[in-house]
């Protein structure tokens, strides 16, 4: 018989056996009706997001990050020109649209791709580690275990090259923190790289931990947007030995996270133990959480005007924040959005007259220059950027975070995949990246007549309502005249 007709009667018998095997399933409906041509909606659906990206969506449909907005990551990261042709495709006209009024006579200077902070970090409490943040544009907490070794030595060596700092996330500091950028020290409720023999925080682990590498800042993790009020769980087939050697556990062995700290249950306890790292390490200590229940909050800033101790910056992550993976509920119903959270927040400190003592910092798809802007007009001092980090170092957003095969090389832990992601040349992208955000940022401000993106004036900052009108952003977002006031005498107050 010739090998044509072997082959055919192969693929004819392995056709056979796949429909009989169909039919007599009865996990998948549609096999058992469908067999053999009902394997193709699931091919469809594995690759549904590439296919949506590339060939289904408009320009401004697909989600979290539309196409416009990869192609502007991906532009600036490259260092190519990322300019948009035939004037906006966007609905000008859409509930929610943000528009800036730029000034009449724009100040002069050229924007600026090295933007400092307004803020010193640490100086309300008289730290001794207290720095301007050299970058108002800064890596947000990712952590070695949920990015692979490669895509975490591209950020960190990236955010030497743009002079920002790398937030190390929970995970520890690994070997691939260590190529030069500054890092705020993450910790969180597994107290990685700051834990004991008995998995309880131990302030000898923080010490070596902090005195082992470019520490800036130190971080305490209370939540995230991506699965606010949950702990997590790392399997033991992914506790390799670099990611044991980072996180101050056994190797091989299944750790979890619990959903909160137990070092402290209530205020009173986290301002000690802020205050506990801030002595021994002598540096700025701050807290990062989605925003909740709004008596947190409140109760948070009066223990510290009264006391006279506590963060010294307040990191908060919207609810649209998404660099972890986690259950659909919590990804898209727990926590407020970043406007409604940081409006609440803000507020509340405003209340306590600590706004201008406190640094805010603001993440959760502020990675834009839109964005970002808002956040500031609102009364952040510094933009963490996850995702669109992800996305200079060569994530497409094919949300294949949770399954461990990335085909960037950049959330997964897989080596084959890894080795596809050479941290020298990525780096180079996050660099340009972050001084291409910032370049941006000053350029819009400048537009609306400042020298800084800090010191804009907020009434220059509208959005569109359900009526059609145009109303000013910090009405939108709910602030108080005493919030809007005070919002305006801290940017004069920077300005003179």
């Amino acid at each position: 018989m010739a090998w044509w007709l072997w082959a055919l009667a192969a693929v004819v018998v392995l056709l056979a056996l796949v429909t009989v095997h169909d039919l007599v399933q009865k996990k998948h409906a549609v096999l058992r009706n469908f067999p053999i041509i009902g394997h193709l909606r699931y091919m469809l659906e594995s690759f549904g997001p590439e296919l949506r990206q590339y060939i289904v969506s408009d320009n401004d449909e697909e989600r979290p990050f539309n196409r416009n907005r990869r192609r502007w990551v991906y532009a600036t990261a490259k260092n190519e020109n990322p300019y948009f042709g035939f004037g906006s495709d966007n609905r000008l006209d859409a509930e929610g649209y943000v528009f800036f009024r730029h000034a009449g006579f724009p100040p002069g200077a050229e924007p600026e791709s090295d933007v400092a902070a307004v803020k010193v970090m640490g100086a309300w409490r008289g730290r001794p580690g207290a720095f301007r943040p050299s970058s108002i544009v800064n890596v947000s907490g990712m952590s070695y275990g949920s990015l692979s070794g490669p895509a975490v030595e591209a950020l960190n060596r990236g955010s030497a090259l743009a002079g920002c700092l790398h937030n190390t996330g929970e995970g520890g500091i690994s070997r691939h923190h260590r190529g030069g950028g500054d890092l705020v020290f993450q910790i969180g409720t597994g107290y990685f790289g700051a834990r004991g023999p008995d998995g309880r925080f131990s302030m000898d682990a923080f010490m070596d931990s902090v005195a082992s590498a470019p520490v800036k800042a130190i971080e305490v993790k209370l939540s995230q947007g991506a699965k606010p009020g949950l702990g997590g769980v790392l399997p033991g087939a992914k506790v390799t030995p670099a990611i044991a050697a980072a996180r101050g556990v056994p190797v091989g062995v299944t750790v979890r996270s619990p959903n909160r700290h137990p070092e402290f249950d209530d205020v009173a306890g986290l301002v000690d133990f802020v205050e506990r790292l801030a002595d021994a390490s002598g540096l700025p200590v701050g807290i990062k959480s989605a925003v909740g229940v709004r008596s947190f909050w409140v109760e948070l800033a009066w223990h510290m005007a009264s006391t006279g101790r506590g963060p010294d910056f307040i990191a908060v992550d919207g609810g649209e924040g998404g660099t972890g993976a986690g259950p659909l509920t919590f990804t898209d119903h727990v926590a407020l959005p970043f406007r409604a959270g940081f409006a609440e927040v803000y507020q509340t400190f405003v209340a306590a007259d600590l706004h201008r003592d406190v640094v805010f910092v603001g993440s959760g798809k502020l990675g834009f220059a839109p964005e970002a802007m808002m956040a500031m007009a609102m009364g952040v001092d510094l933009i963490n950027v996850g995702r669109e980090a992800m996305m200079a170092v060569g994530c497409i957003q094919a949300q294949r975070c949770h399954t461990g095969h990335c085909p960037t090389g950049v959330a997964t832990q897989s080596r084959w995949l890894a080795r596809g992601l050479d941290p020298a040349d990525k780096s180079v992208r996050l660099a340009n990246y972050v001084a291409g955000l910032r370049a941006e940022l000053s350029r819009l401000a400048q537009a609306m007549g400042s020298t800084h993106p800090s010191l804009v004036d907020p009434s220059g900052v509208e959005v569109r309502g359900p009526d059609g009108r145009l109303t000013p952003l910090l009405e939108a977002v709910g602030y108080g005249p005493e919030a809007w006031d005070a919002r305006r005498r801290s940017a004069d107050a920077f300005q003179d």
